[in-house]
């Protein structure tokens, strides 16, 4: 579901997820350079592997991933969410570093999140109140630089990013570890992932692996099947 037309340059999405009454359902998370904060209004849920457990009427922060996620639908699952667009969460929190929490999921204080008794009924419209009341514009000039590697699907480098603003790789590093999580090196290589993911499972778009590598900026079909690898667990004719 799509944010309110003012929240749509921080937040890419709500979403709500559900089990299924009569089956396991396993999905598979891959990374989107995101952030996103999860409310739990159904039961408890533990994650695939046992480490982590998702409370009932509790909130979490999911920091940006570098890996894909296994994740497991219960059929008492109940999930609302928030996609903030990468660099979007820090326009609504004073977060000391997202880099801190890349790669976890941690529990949220509630005093910060949406409240989940009023996420029960109408929870988008609720979730654009909400956020509209808290949304600070003058947090950071990261958009720009992030609609540059967007545009280019990632096809550049730190150097020439960093010339393109006026700044310094240095800074471009402080920035992105503190209002993303992650490297501007690590952010560009899953933006070109995710463009080279999107040619690959396309039906439109002929599976020839060496030209999708080239066209993103691979060296040779290789460099592309292990940065497929990486990011998904899968090689790419598994896709």
């Amino acid at each position: 579901m799509p944010p309110h037309t003012f929240l749509s340059p921080y937040i890419d999405s709500y979403w709500k997820v559900t089990g299924s009454q009569y089956q396991l359902i396993n999905q598979k998370i891959l990374p989107d350079g995101c952030v996103d904060i999860i409310l739990n209004v159904g039961e408890d849920i533990p994650d695939a592997d046992g480490q982590f457990c998702l409370k009932n009427e509790s909130a979490y922060l999911v920091g940006t991933m570098t890996k894909f996620k296994n994740s497991m639908l219960l059929p008492q699952t109940s999930l609302i969410g928030v996609r903030f667009k990468p660099a979007g969460f820090s326009f609504f929190y004073n977060f000391a570093s997202l880099h801190e929490i890349t790669n976890q999921t941690i529990e949220f204080e509630k005093s910060l999140s949406p409240r989940i008794e009023k996420c029960l009924d109408n929870p988008f419209s609720y979730l654009d109140h909400f956020f509209l009341a808290k949304i600070d514009t003058a947090r950071h000039g990261l958009l720009g630089i992030i609609e540059s590697i967007e545009v280019k699907n990632g096809r550049l480098s730190v150097p020439m990013l960093a010339e393109e603003h006026c700044t310094t790789t240095r800074q471009l590093e402080r920035s992105f570890k503190r209002f993303i999580g992650i490297s501007p090196k690590e952010f560009i290589n899953i933006v070109r992932f995710k463009h080279a993911h999107s040619l690959l499972t396309s039906e439109t778009t002929k599976r020839d692996l060496l030209s999708i590598a080239l066209n993103c900026g691979y060296y040779d079909h290789a460099h592309l099947g292990n940065e497929i690898k990486k990011y998904t667990g899968s090689t790419p004719s598994e896709l």
